[in-house]
Protein backbone atom coordinates (compact mmCIF):
# COMPACT_ATOMS: atom_id res chain seq x y z
CA UNK A 1 0.00 0.00 0.00
CA UNK A 2 1.04 3.50 -0.71
CA UNK A 3 1.08 6.52 1.96
CA UNK A 4 2.07 9.62 1.28
CA UNK A 5 3.06 12.56 4.50
CA UNK A 6 4.69 16.20 4.27
CA UNK A 7 5.75 18.92 6.61
CA UNK A 8 7.00 16.53 9.33
CA UNK A 9 9.76 19.16 10.36
CA UNK A 10 11.33 16.97 12.63
CA UNK A 11 13.63 18.67 15.49
CA UNK A 12 12.02 21.93 14.28
CA UNK A 13 10.40 23.77 17.85
CA UNK A 14 9.61 26.73 16.06
CA UNK A 15 6.70 25.01 14.21
CA UNK A 16 4.84 24.26 17.41
CA UNK A 17 3.89 28.10 17.42
CA UNK A 18 4.33 29.20 14.06
CA UNK A 19 1.66 26.29 12.92
CA UNK A 20 -0.03 25.70 16.45
CA UNK A 21 0.22 21.95 16.62
CA UNK A 22 -1.17 20.24 19.53
CA UNK A 23 1.84 18.89 21.01
CA UNK A 24 4.23 20.74 24.08
CA UNK A 25 7.70 19.83 23.38
CA UNK A 26 9.50 19.12 19.89
CA UNK A 27 10.31 15.98 21.62
CA UNK A 28 6.35 15.11 22.12
CA UNK A 29 5.75 16.25 18.83
CA UNK A 30 8.54 13.82 16.78
CA UNK A 31 7.33 11.06 18.80
CA UNK A 32 3.52 11.62 18.18
CA UNK A 33 4.06 11.90 14.12
CA UNK A 34 6.43 8.74 14.18
CA UNK A 35 3.52 7.11 16.18
CA UNK A 36 0.45 8.11 13.95
CA UNK A 37 2.97 6.72 11.12
CA UNK A 38 3.95 3.68 12.80
CA UNK A 39 -0.22 2.96 13.44
CA UNK A 40 -0.84 3.26 9.65
CA UNK A 41 1.41 2.37 7.55
CA UNK A 42 3.11 -0.96 7.84
CA UNK A 43 6.30 -2.18 7.27
CA UNK A 44 5.74 -3.59 3.73
CA UNK A 45 4.00 -0.45 2.88
CA UNK A 46 5.95 2.43 0.75
CA UNK A 47 5.91 5.96 2.54
CA UNK A 48 6.28 9.01 0.22
CA UNK A 49 7.23 12.23 2.17
CA UNK A 50 7.08 15.31 -0.04
CA UNK A 51 9.47 17.00 1.78
CA UNK A 52 10.69 18.82 4.80
CA UNK A 53 11.20 15.99 6.49
CA UNK A 54 13.50 17.58 9.24
CA UNK A 55 14.50 21.11 10.14
CA UNK A 56 17.01 23.05 12.37
CA UNK A 57 18.43 19.50 13.53
CA UNK A 58 21.32 17.18 12.77
CA UNK A 59 21.22 14.39 10.31
CA UNK A 60 22.13 11.95 13.03
CA UNK A 61 19.10 13.21 14.58
CA UNK A 62 17.14 12.89 11.78
CA UNK A 63 18.76 9.09 10.74
CA UNK A 64 17.83 8.25 15.01
CA UNK A 65 14.01 9.61 13.84
CA UNK A 66 13.81 7.99 10.79
CA UNK A 67 14.34 4.63 12.36
CA UNK A 68 12.20 4.79 14.30
CA UNK A 69 9.70 4.93 11.62
CA UNK A 70 9.22 0.61 10.88
CA UNK A 71 8.01 1.33 7.41
CA UNK A 72 11.36 -0.27 5.50
CA UNK A 73 10.28 1.80 2.20
CA UNK A 74 10.14 5.55 3.11
CA UNK A 75 11.34 7.93 0.21
CA UNK A 76 11.64 11.35 0.31
CA UNK A 77 10.79 13.90 -2.12
CA UNK A 78 13.12 16.82 -1.48
CA UNK A 79 11.57 20.35 -0.13
CA UNK A 80 12.72 23.52 0.95
CA UNK A 81 14.36 22.43 4.35
CA UNK A 82 15.39 19.35 3.35
CA UNK A 83 19.64 19.67 2.35
CA UNK A 84 20.68 16.20 0.46
CA UNK A 85 20.36 13.30 2.48
CA UNK A 86 22.50 11.20 0.46
CA UNK A 87 25.75 12.17 1.62
CA UNK A 88 27.97 12.27 4.68
CA UNK A 89 25.59 11.77 8.29
CA UNK A 90 22.52 11.04 5.95
CA UNK A 91 23.65 8.93 3.66
CA UNK A 92 20.64 5.65 3.22
CA UNK A 93 18.37 7.36 5.75
CA UNK A 94 15.62 7.21 2.58
CA UNK A 95 15.30 4.52 0.00
CA UNK A 96 15.26 6.96 -2.48
CA UNK A 97 15.73 10.90 -2.55
CA UNK A 98 14.85 12.68 -5.64
CA UNK A 99 13.25 16.34 -6.48
CA UNK A 100 10.18 15.35 -8.37
CA UNK A 101 8.31 12.10 -9.07
CA UNK A 102 6.11 10.56 -11.27
CA UNK A 103 4.02 7.10 -10.62
CA UNK A 104 2.17 5.25 -13.78
CA UNK A 105 -1.47 4.91 -13.72
CA UNK A 106 -1.10 1.56 -13.44
CA UNK A 107 -0.76 2.20 -9.67
CA UNK A 108 -4.13 4.67 -8.52
CA UNK A 109 -7.01 3.32 -10.85
CA UNK A 110 -6.08 4.91 -13.63
CA UNK A 111 -4.68 8.53 -12.55
CA UNK A 112 -1.04 8.93 -12.99
CA UNK A 113 0.25 10.47 -9.69
CA UNK A 114 2.50 13.23 -9.42
CA UNK A 115 4.92 13.93 -6.69
CA UNK A 116 6.31 17.26 -5.95
CA UNK A 117 6.83 19.55 -2.40
CA UNK A 118 5.06 22.58 -3.92
CA UNK A 119 1.51 22.82 -5.16
CA UNK A 120 2.10 23.74 -8.89
CA UNK A 121 -0.93 25.37 -10.68
CA UNK A 122 -0.54 22.90 -13.82
CA UNK A 123 1.98 19.61 -13.83
CA UNK A 124 2.16 16.78 -16.27
CA UNK A 125 -1.55 14.77 -16.85
CA UNK A 126 -3.57 17.62 -15.36
CA UNK A 127 -6.08 17.43 -18.22
CA UNK A 128 -5.31 13.62 -18.59
CA UNK A 129 -7.04 13.18 -14.91
CA UNK A 130 -3.52 13.26 -13.11
CA UNK A 131 -3.36 13.80 -9.34
CA UNK A 132 -0.66 15.82 -7.94
CA UNK A 133 -0.18 15.43 -4.46
CA UNK A 134 2.69 18.19 -2.62
CA UNK A 135 2.94 19.56 1.23
CA UNK A 136 4.97 23.14 1.75
CA UNK A 137 1.65 24.96 2.49
CA UNK A 138 0.71 23.79 5.77
CA UNK A 139 -2.72 23.76 5.00
CA UNK A 140 -4.99 23.65 8.75
CA UNK A 141 -7.57 21.35 8.23
CA UNK A 142 -8.97 19.69 4.86
CA UNK A 143 -10.50 22.93 3.71
CA UNK A 144 -8.15 23.67 0.41
CA UNK A 145 -8.62 19.88 -0.26
CA UNK A 146 -12.07 20.40 -0.26
CA UNK A 147 -11.96 23.79 -2.39
CA UNK A 148 -9.76 22.05 -4.54
CA UNK A 149 -12.13 19.09 -5.18
CA UNK A 150 -15.11 21.49 -5.43
CA UNK A 151 -13.19 22.95 -8.43
CA UNK A 152 -12.43 19.89 -10.25
CA UNK A 153 -8.61 21.09 -9.25
CA UNK A 154 -7.05 17.11 -8.75
CA UNK A 155 -4.47 18.66 -6.31
CA UNK A 156 -3.92 17.06 -2.88
CA UNK A 157 -2.11 18.80 0.27
CA UNK A 158 -0.63 15.61 1.93
CA UNK A 159 1.06 17.51 4.96
CA UNK A 160 1.13 16.67 8.55
CA UNK A 161 -1.24 20.06 9.08
CA UNK A 162 -3.86 19.37 6.83
CA UNK A 163 -4.29 15.64 7.74
CA UNK A 164 -4.98 15.23 11.24
CA UNK A 165 -1.02 14.53 11.75
CA UNK A 166 -1.13 11.38 9.99
CA UNK A 167 0.14 10.05 6.75
CA UNK A 168 -2.98 9.68 4.06
CA UNK A 169 -3.36 6.63 1.78
CA UNK A 170 -3.65 6.44 -1.99
CA UNK A 171 -6.74 5.05 -1.32
CA UNK A 172 -8.05 7.63 0.89
CA UNK A 173 -6.84 10.06 -1.57
CA UNK A 174 -8.50 8.34 -4.67
CA UNK A 175 -11.75 8.15 -2.43
CA UNK A 176 -11.47 12.09 -1.89
CA UNK A 177 -11.95 12.18 -5.67
CA UNK A 178 -14.21 10.20 -6.63
CA UNK A 179 -17.09 11.15 -8.22
CA UNK A 180 -15.48 15.01 -8.43
CA UNK A 181 -15.56 16.14 -12.08
CA UNK A 182 -11.97 17.29 -13.37
CA UNK A 183 -11.57 20.43 -15.29
CA UNK A 184 -9.62 18.59 -17.51
CA UNK A 185 -12.38 16.78 -19.23
CA UNK A 186 -14.26 20.52 -19.68
CA UNK A 187 -14.24 22.64 -22.64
Amino acid sequence: MMWFTADLHFGHSSILSKMNRPFETIERMNQGLIAAINERVAPSDSLYVLGDFAYQTTAENARRLREQITCEHVHLIRGNHDDSWSTGAGAGIFETEQDYLEIAPGYARGHKLVLFHYPIMSWNGKRRDAIALHGHVHSKGPTNNERNRERGILRYDVGVDANGYAPVSLAEILKFFEGAQSHSRMG
